[in-house]
């Protein structure tokens, strides 16, 4: 098991097999983890919602592959853990009509990358459908 030298922060970092097995995550860089998660959905015995608490996050911004299964079984899993909803449309394969309406539904805020990352570079908070407000994406300090 071995993330693509692409994804890695550096040429010295390899996934610790044993680590991420036993539920942990492992550093990679910083403000970067990985972690193994067992089953379609990122919560599912995982620590993930532990160390996304601990962090203060309070809004989670998803892309991947196939929606059908882990990218919608990791949104519901978020929704019903009360975490403010993002969905990069245009970095996401699978997305069908029926799918987005059901996301935005239950409050997914529906975005493109580039949007995205304009409102977190610049700090604009991010829009959410159906009244919910908005949320202030945290900033960096230098």
């Amino acid at each position: 098991m071995e993330l693509a030298a692409e994804l890695l922060p550096g040429s010295d970092v390899r996934l610790n097999a044993g680590l991420l097995l036993s539920g942990d995550a492992q550093v990679l860089g910083q403000a970067e983890w990985a972690i193994f998660k067992p089953r379609w959905g990122a919560f599912f015995r995982t620590k993930l919602e532990a160390m996304l608490r601990e962090l203060g996050v309070s809004t989670l911004i998803f892309s991947g592959c196939n929606f059908p299964n882990c990218p919608r079984t990791s949104i519901y899993e978020a929704s019903e853990r009360d975490f403010r909803l993002v969905l990069a449309e245009d970095a996401i394969s699978g997305l069908y009509d029926r799918g987005r309406h059901e996301l935005l539904a239950i409050g997914v805020a529906m975005m493109i990358t580039d949007e995205i990352s304009r409102r977190v570079v610049s700090a604009i908070p991010l829009p959410l459908p159906h009244g919910h407000g908005s949320v202030k994406p945290p900033v960096s300090e230098p």
